[in-house]
């Protein structure tokens, strides 16, 4: 019973389930037709909304067509509005704001620009672009104008006074000198190497800026030759008038040879004021403006300055090679040796200054000049050497003093030594390996030529014993100056002590030649060894003695008083080494035979002088005297 109640239920349940399933599936059909007839609309509906989404799409791409359009002709429009306004710049000029003006030249070169890139207005860009050219071309050709009118203005002359302010103080010319303010060697003077030198302004700074705009603007517009021809022009011949201003002329060799020796001597000295101020001042602020201006313009900016300078350089160098061609001398040596020196100290200078390509020559010439004043300062060293030894001049010194030849050629050597460090640089120039030997030998053969050169002068004299004195005046004095110089370093004390023992020589022969006669007047020997005792003398013989005595001591002293030995200490020492010999013996001879005259006749005819008398007047010898009073 309960089982067949539970499967009927389970019956029920599962018709229920049934009945419920084909239910859900009449509805789940009827939703599937219900969608398809929705697609089936929705496909009619796309169809036809078709055309009106063409039409909106074409629509919105003419839109965007047209918004560029209107951008190239708001584009378009500006070019022509910004042209307008640059024509009005450039045709106004540029005085008046050449900022603005070269603001408008680079708004021309944009226009140009703009519509050459831009092949669709081709039509409307043809003429705009001619336009814009020739504007450009006028704009231009006013550019030109303008920068060679402001270079004009501000390229004066500079005075000579500006240009002296700017040396070292050291440097600068004495009121009472020259206007060049020609240099005189100081062996002393303080070392330039640290001196300070002011580049002077020639172009105001200001200017600088406007000049170099200017300048990019002509070689933006392929103009270099016009501004090189311009600036050059300029610059040259403001340069070559500083120049004239302070002195500067175009000498020839004919020119220098016709010149006395002291004029010439003051041009030599100017001209190495000259070289001094044009290297570390004219040519240094030259260089420094041609930098500024032609900045960025590297080939044109090192050919301008060089074509700037070349015929003022070209003027300072030819007065050098007239000096170093001209016809060798003896006294030309020491400015010789100024000019190589200016030219050594400038060297660095000269190679930094005209260290471009396009200045080369002007370098080399500058170099060259140095090379050819040494040589010429060498060969003339060798031509003084040689004129020292062969000097045939008849000057006599009739009082055996010091000869001229002596003193000028120990003076000479003296102002040598001032230039030690000149000389040295000299030597290294022809690749000397020991510069101070050579200075050395240098002297030594000088000192020798002129020794054997007195030697043939003092033949002379007659005098013997002149000769003598002479020779020891001469030797002395060489001696005493080199001590006193620096030449005694390079000779060496063993050179020094050698001459000093020959002018004792020399003073030793004189003693013997002048006064071994008169001694031996006072000197009285036997016919054997001794001398002989009073009584074997005669009184006669003994007068003859006194007389002989007296004539040739006062011919000595009336001879001798005039020969001169100008030196005080070898003077007073040769008066004494003859007083040391005269006195003894002239006492010694008065006191053995002195008293057998006395107790004669007239005995001061015979003894003339006391030994005070002879000693007082040995005092008058080498004094130079002229006997034009009555003799004593």
């Amino acid at each position: 019973m309960g089982v067949a109640q539970a499967m009927e239920a389970l019956t029920e349940r599962a018709g229920l389930m049934k009945e419920s399933l084909q239910k859900s599936q009449t509805i789940t059909d009827n939703m599937v037709g219900i969608l398809g007839s929705f697609d089936h609309r929705l496909s009619a509906l796309e169809t036809a909304m078709r055309p009106t989404q063409i039409r909106t799409h074409s629509i919105r791409r003419a839109h965007e067509n047209i918004d560029k359009a209107l951008k190239q002709a708001e584009l378009i429009l500006d070019q022509f509005d910004l042209s307008k306004k640059a024509e009005a710049k450039i045709l106004r000029g540029p005085h008046e704001d050449l900022e603005s003006y070269l603001e408008a030249i680079d708004q021309l070169r944009g226009t140009i620009k703009f519509f050459s890139n831009n092949k669709m207005f081709k039509s409307t860009a043809t003429g705009v672009i001619g336009h814009a050219h020739n504007l450009l071309s006028k704009a231009l050709s006013k550019l030109e104008d303008e920068f060679r009118q402001i270079l004009q203005n501000y390229s004066k002359p500079m005075e000579p006074d500006r240009l002296f302010e700017c040396l070292p103080s050291n440097l600068r010319p004495s009121t009472d000198s020259e206007s060049g303010g020609g240099k005189t060697h100081d062996p002393h003077q303080k070392s330039l190497e640290n001196a300070i030198f002011t580049v002077p302004t020639v172009i105001p700074p200001r200017v600088l800026p406007l000049l170099h705009d200017l300048a990019q603007q002509m070689v933006q517009a392929g103009h270099q030759q016009q501004l090189f021809k311009t600036y050059r022009d300029t610059r040259a011949a403001v340069l070559e008038q500083s120049l004239k201003k302070l002195g500067v002329e175009r000498l020839s060799k004919d020119d220098v040879q016709r010149m006395q020796w002291e004029v010439l001597e003051a041009k030599i000295g100017n001209w190495i004021h000259y070289m001094r101020i044009s290297v570390k001042l004219l040519f240094a602020a030259e260089k420094k403006i041609c930098d500024q201006i032609l900045d960025g313009v590297e080939s044109l900016r090192d050919q301008c300055f060089g074509e700037v300078t070349a015929n003022s350089v070209a003027i300072l160098l030819s007065f050098g090679e007239a000096i170093a061609k001209s016809k060798r001398s003896p006294e030309k040596l020491f400015v010789l040796l100024d000019m190589y020196e200016i030219m050594r100290e400038l060297k660095p200078e000269i190679e930094l200054v005209f260290g471009s390509q396009p200045c080369t020559e002007m370098k080399d010439s500058a170099l060259n000049l140095t090379k050819r004043l040494a040589q010429t300062a060498q060969e003339t060293f060798a031509d003084f050497e040689e004129a020292v030894e062969k000097d045939a001049t008849k000057t006599a010194v009739m009082d055996g003093t010091v000869h001229p030849l002596t003193s000028y050629v120990i003076n000479y050597v003296k102002f040598l030594f001032d230039y030690q460090s000149t000389l040295r640089l000299l030597f290294q120039e022809f690749d000397s390996k020991d510069p101070d030997s050579e200075l050395g030998a240098v002297t030594t053969r000088i000192m020798h030529a002129l020794q054997n050169n007195l030697d043939g002068k003092s033949k002379q004299y007659k005098d013997a014993a002149l000769t003598q004195l002479f020779l020891m005046n001469n030797v002395h004095y060489i001696v005493r100056s080199v001590r006193r110089s620096e030449a005694k370093d390079l000779l060496g004390d063993d050179w020094v002590q050698i001459h000093r023992r020959i002018v004792q020589q020399h003073a030793n022969q004189y003693k013997r030649v002048s006064w071994a006669k008169i001694l031996q007047c006072l000197t009285v020997q036997s016919s054997g060894s001794g001398p002989v005792e009073n009584s074997n003398i005669s009184r006669a013989s003994v007068k003859d003695r006194f007389k002989t005595f007296n004539s040739q001591f006062e011919e000595l002293h009336q001879r001798q008083c005039q020969w001169t030995v100008p030196d005080s200490e070898l003077r007073e020492s040769l008066r004494l080494a003859v007083a040391e010999v005269l006195l003894p013996a002239f006492r010694s001879f008065l006191k053995r035979f002195g008293p057998m005259i006395e107790s004669g006749k007239n005995p001061q005819k015979y003894i003339r002088f006391t030994p005070e008398d002879l000693e007082r007047m040995l005092n008058e010898f080498f004094e130079g005297k002229t006997w034009s009073e009555p003799k004593r």
